[in-house]
């Protein structure tokens, strides 16, 4: 029979994730989701690995992989720690491979080895106070020319990693009065003066994963730290809009799989009325359409991974890709909610306590309805592609 699915290789990158993920993250998830806590040692860890820098040629110290076998060490890492999983993903897609792809020579070499060695962890600067569906067109952040500097004032919201950040992938208004264009992309070393974490945000779910909001205060930045083009950074946000989306649909995979295992594991030892609720055919009800849902977002999300591959950046950002992957993230974040919320019924009263695994598993779920661009933007993307066919 044909078998459609990964490659060896592929899966063992998978396997290597997975484990990776159960024996060095999900010891640490409980005192993370608990405490807000951030493990400062872990991110070298994961650099001694060849867990870090996924999409990063090895000459800059990466590990050379395409966006498929990225998302299968974000599916891996999110079964055992999805705080871990989006903090992960944040540093080395947002951050990371958006340098590389656009940054310049110099550029990579001056930041890409040290966030691929795990000794930088890095960020994007995108969202703020008063822009997030809209981030480019109602940006105020600004960077204003000063001979070979910009000056840079504003300040950005929900910004992941944000607290303990070593590098930012910053964006900031060049051109006065120009919409969503004018925008430039900066990357910028975080203990730059002017460079300050205004408060750490206490989330509802993935705890574990630091937050902030940042202000810039006559912060300077070398010219030289453009990435991109000056004035065309709403490109570099698009040239990585795409790809985000599908690696974030990569979550959802991994905490359904999860809550799934959780879930029969609980059925088959559960007993009531002298008997496991795993024989009451409403819970194997539950559990089939659970099964059905993971299966197929975790096949969509492989296969759209793997078209990404096949792009060049200037893609990204408009055709049939750029309706697949926000059809991939919607799907998946909207399936991973029903996943969750099944299992946490399945669980009864023991899903409903804030200490359980599966209680954690389902308050990260909203999250992911809203970030990467909300479940309604998503719509709204998938719907001009099939409009303007």
């Amino acid at each position: 029979m044909t078998q459609f699915g990964l490659t060896d290789d592929q899966q063992a990158v998978l396997d290597v994730a997975d484990r990776f993920g159960r024996n060095e993250l999900f010891p640490l998830a409980e005192k993370m989701d608990n405490d807000e806590w951030w493990p400062p040692e872990l991110m070298a860890k994961l650099g001694a690995n060849g867990l870090l820098g996924a999409t990063v040629p090895v000459e800059y110290g990466g590990a050379g992989m395409g966006m498929l076998e990225s998302g299968l060490v974000l599916q891996g890492f999110s079964r055992w720690n999805h705080a871990f999983g989006l903090s992960w993903v944040a540093h080395d897609n947002l951050c990371a491979n958006n340098i590389y792809a656009n940054g310049n020579e110099d550029i990579r070499t001056r930041f890409l080895p040290k966030l691929c060695s795990g000794e930088w962890t890095g960020c994007l600067g995108l969202t703020e106070p008063g822009a997030g569906s809209d981030a480019l067109g109602s940006m105020r952040t600004t960077a204003v020319r000063d001979g070979d500097t910009y000056i840079v004032n504003g300040s950005k919201l929900y910004i992941t990693n944000g607290p303990v950040a070593d590098v930012c992938l910053l964006y900031a208004k060049t051109t006065p009065d120009s919409g969503s264009k004018g925008i430039t992309a900066f990357v910028v070393e975080c203990d730059t003066p002017g460079f300050n974490v205004a408060q750490k945000l206490v989330k509802m779910g993935f705890r574990g994963s630091q937050t902030a909001e940042l202000h810039f205060d006559d912060m300077v930045i070398p010219a030289e730290n453009i990435v991109g083009e000056l004035d065309q950074g709403h490109k570099v946000v698009m040239s990585g809009l795409d790809i985000e989306r599908a690696m974030i649909a990569a979550i959802n995979v991994g905490m359904s799989e999860r809550a799934l295992e959780l879930s029969v594991e609980f059925a088959g030892t559960r007993e009531q009325f002298g008997q496991p609720i795993g024989s009451f055919q409403m819970i194997q009800s539950r559990l089939a359409d659970m099964y059905v849902w993971v299966e197929t977002m975790k096949t969509f999300m492989w296969q759209v991974l793997a078209e990404s591959d096949e792009l060049g950046h200037d893609d990204a950002g408009r055709g049939e890709i750029h309706a697949r992957s926000a059809a991939a993230v919607m799907y998946a974040a909207n399936m991973c909610n029903q996943v969750l919320d099944n299992a946490v019924q399945i669980h009864g009263g023991n899903g409903y306590i804030w200490e359980t695994e599966i209680n954690r598993l389902f308050r990260g779920t909203k999250l992911l309805e809203i970030g990467a661009g909300t479940t309604e933007v998503r719509k709204m993307i998938i719907a001009g592609h099939l409009l303007s066919v």
